[in-house]
């Protein structure tokens, strides 16, 4: 309405002796839930100190779920959480300097944050890091460091950096180039849900004649690509001399018209019930453990 301005609604304030008491799978189900449900809670348990609060709400807040985005107040809660040892929130406020999320970009202080996440054996900052020392981003360029950092992440279990690891034979990077050693590494991070792995491994299952294959996995790859990612691929895929190829093609167009842009992209605090569910019995066993020492 006109002239007309509408405050806030602010998030009702939870009593410390409320969250403590909760039976566990009640908080496990509060926290779950909606964000607007789950906010309250989420923000009394980082008011009162407990780090996989923090590092929950500064997630929230980075991504705008059912509340505003504030990316700066994103920082400070990973920056609190990051002080008192969360290895997560090192990383993620590695991040936020790496992409100028709430602070000034500063590739330096990124690399201090994911060098620390990392020494804890944290495989997204072992692939973070990897990145910034590859790229020469506020450390040396040193290739071979890089491929180390990404190959330890990936015997961890990191997607993402098999397929680096997989980019590194196809191209014969501080390794002797190997086409089936590139293949395997691009199908283990393909079955890990990359979609960057989905596509290299369709494009080189297409190479070889294996279309059928490939346009399985180029397909994956379009359906889970970001919005920069579909960009890159698009035209490439719609220029194929393969019908069924060029048929991802056209879908990788029609959804780049209606992926948004503006969400950041996630890494190791995502929210889903099985996170929420695991911080909230970490959260309300600190709770009573700190009860006696923690003044609302």
């Amino acid at each position: 309405m006109s002239g007309v301005q509408t405050r806030r609604r602010r998030a009702p304030r939870i009593a410390f002796e409320a969250m403590r008491d909760m039976p566990k799978e009640r908080l496990a189900s509060t926290l779950a839930g909606p964000p607007e449900q789950a906010l309250p809670w989420i923000m009394a348990a980082a008011r009162y100190g407990l780090v996989e609060a923090q590092v929950l709400l500064g997630q929230i807040l980075l991504d705008g779920r059912g509340t505003p985005r504030d990316p700066a107040a994103a920082v400070r809660w990973f920056a609190a959480a990051a002080d008192a040892g969360c290895v997560p929130a090192m990383n993620m406020l590695g991040r936020c300097h790496e992409r100028g999320w709430g602070v000034a970009p500063d590739d330096t202080q990124a690399v201090h944050w994911f060098s620390r996440a990392a020494e804890h054996g944290l495989d997204w900052a072992l692939y973070n890091l990897a990145n910034m020392t590859l790229r020469g981003r506020g450390i040396a360029r040193d290739r071979a460091k890089a491929f180390l950092l990404y190959l330890r992440a990936a015997h961890l279990g990191h997607a993402k950096s098999m397929n680096m690891i997989g980019r590194f034979f196809e191209e014969g990077w501080e390794v002797s180039r190997d086409g089936q050693a590139a293949l395997d590494w691009y199908r283990r991070s393909a079955k890990g849900g990359d979609f960057r792995g989905q596509y290299n491994l369709g494009s080189l299952l297409a190479q070889d004649g294996r279309i059928e294959e490939a346009v399985l996995w180029l397909d994956a790859a379009v359906r889970s690509g970001t919005q920069d990612f579909l960009g890159e691929i698009w035209q490439n895929l719609a220029q194929s001399d393969v019908a069924a190829i060029r048929a991802v093609g056209d879908l990788a167009a029609a959804r780049l018209a209606q992926v948004p842009a503006a969400l950041p992209p996630r890494q190791d605090t995502h929210a889903t019930r099985a996170a929420h569910a695991s911080a909230a019995a970490k959260l309300q066993v600190a709770a009573k453990a700190e009860a006696a020492a923690v003044t609302p």
